[in-house]
């Protein structure tokens, strides 16, 4: 019989420290936020100006366009730095200036290498562009999905909601094409496919995440010898995490090379990895004498996990700036761009450079808050939430379909949180009884963050859509065009 108050306590911690984690996001991001406000009274100043004067409305508009857009990927980065850097930073793996380089790194990277089919997918698949044609009622058209998109994302967040940037980009994107279109261009079942990305996301990670953490917890934390299983198994669990990205990444950089070639630097890879980490096993037993703690053991695989999320944020998120951006570029040129291969690779280097700066200069006192003791997560949770949500966004990525790195990492606490309460009810462990008050104040944090997931998506496409619409057909009277 269950007793109220002593199941999901290991989720109800997560779930707080995710809550301290994203109250830190409110303040360390209101800089970028008064620079989005200002940016966005001036362009609007801007359009306002030029529509009467008429002064080279085509290049303002690439102008104002690139400028919101640099915004938005700056905004991004220093709001999601946390979710790659801040467990792998509070765990010990990596210091602080070292672990931000490595992270914009990666970041910058996982946009050129992996950015094509997202970028795409918005580019392409949110109505039918080719319609548009070029000249500047399609620029236009593309500049006001942006700023609908940074008007919303500044106004929410600044009001202490939880948005996503793919959803606002999605939303706006369709509201424009409506406007400009009509409700028959816009692709229906290419956002229903998208929609269903972000239902179905979360609930993935939660199971992998959970899975990979049930692997752990069976066999190396609570094995009779923990000193022989992490020899065991730790070395083996770092090569295949390793050996598969690595395989991941030469896929992107030889396409149409045959499967084995790519496994074969992976595999290579993975078996370096591997006998680096039982080296240090080795060499931390010898200096441990007592049980190892598994935090000192999990350093390693935490922090590439951390770059392995930064990437797949780079590959997923850089998308909701240069998608646009490339739209604004072919209705200027009238160039036939289509395909991944069709994405300059200089819009998405530049897409993903926006996000590594706004991490850099702006995540340092978020990353820090998130490393703290108050809202730092257990270093083997925090490896299985940020290896399940890498794979995740990435596998998203792959597919084209644009996700929320944050809401798919919150379905991994999800999974965590549940596989930990399933193994304590396994092995019959019994805790205290939890005043009422406590059980209400955890059953509503726990209620919020589903609730959050699920309103995302359901609210801020359709608002963003009717700003987007809005803003388009203001841009176009302001402009006389």
């Amino acid at each position: 019989m269950k007793i109220a108050g002593r199941d999901f306590r290991v989720l109800d911690k997560d779930l707080g420290s995710i809550t301290h984690v994203e109250k830190a996001q409110m303040h360390a991001i209101r800089p970028v936020l008064r620079l989005g406000g200002a940016i966005l009274m001036l362009i609007a100043l801007w359009l306002l100006v030029l529509g009467v004067t008429g002064h080279e409305p085509g290049l303002i508009a690439v102008g104002s366009a690139l400028i919101v857009a640099g915004w938005l990927g700056v905004a991004i980065g220093a709001n999601d730095i946390a979710n790659s850097l801040g467990p792998a930073f509070g765990a010990g793996a990596v210091r602080l200036v070292p672990g931000l380089i490595l992270v914009a790194i990666a970041e910058v990277a996982g946009a050129a290498m992996a950015g094509g089919p997202v970028t795409t997918r918005l580019a392409e698949g949110i109505f039918d562009s080719a319609q548009l044609g070029t000249g500047l009622p399609a620029q236009l058209t593309v500049l006001s999905a942006l700023i609908a998109a940074a008007a919303w994302i500044t106004i929410a967040t600044g009001a202490g909601l939880p948005v996503s940037t793919t959803h606002s980009i999605v939303g706006s994107l369709a509201g424009a094409g409506i406007a400009m279109l009509g409700a028959a261009a816009v692709n229906w079942v290419s956002i229903g496919i998208i929609a269903s990305a972000w239902m179905l996301t979360p609930l993935a990670a939660a199971g992998l995440a959970g899975a990979i953490l049930l692997f752990v917890q069976l066999n190396i934390r609570d094995a009779p010898d923990r000193r022989a299983a992490a020899q065991r198994w730790l070395h083996l669990l770092v090569g295949v995490m390793v050996g598969l990205f690595v395989s991941y990444l030469f896929t992107l950089i030889t396409p149409g090379f045959p499967l084995w070639l790519d496994l074969l630097p992976g595999a290579l890879a993975g078996l370096a990895a591997g006998w680096a980490m039982r080296s240090r096993v080795d060499v931390m037993l010898q200096d441990s004498p007592d049980k190892p703690r598994m935090t000192s053991l999990f350093r390693p695989a935490l922090l590439f996990s951390a770059v392995m999320m930064a990437f797949a944020h780079g590959a997923s998120d850089a998308s909701n700036v240069a998608g646009p951006l490339l739209m604004i570029l072919r209705a200027t040129d009238g160039a036939a761009i289509s395909g991944v291969v069709g994405v300059p690779l200089l819009l998405l280097v530049g897409a993903g450079t926006a996000i590594a700066l706004g991490a850099v200069l702006f995540g340092r006192r978020l990353v820090v808050m998130v490393g703290s003791g108050i809202t730092r997560l257990n270093a083997v949770r925090a490896f299985c939430i940020t290896l399940a949500t890498a794979l995740i966004v990435l596998g998203a990525t792959g597919l084209g379909l644009p996700v929320s790195s944050t809401h798919v990492a919150v379905g991994g606490v999800f999974g965590v949180g549940f596989a930990r309460e399933w193994l304590d009810r396994r092995k019959k462990r019994s805790r205290k009884r939890l005043p009422a008050e406590e059980v209400r104040r955890r059953t509503l944090v726990r209620r919020s963050h589903v609730v959050t997931i699920s309103v995302a998506w359901l609210v801020t496409v359709p608002v963003t859509a009717l700003m987007g619409a809005t803003c388009c057909w203001l841009v176009l009277w302001v402009m006389g065009v």
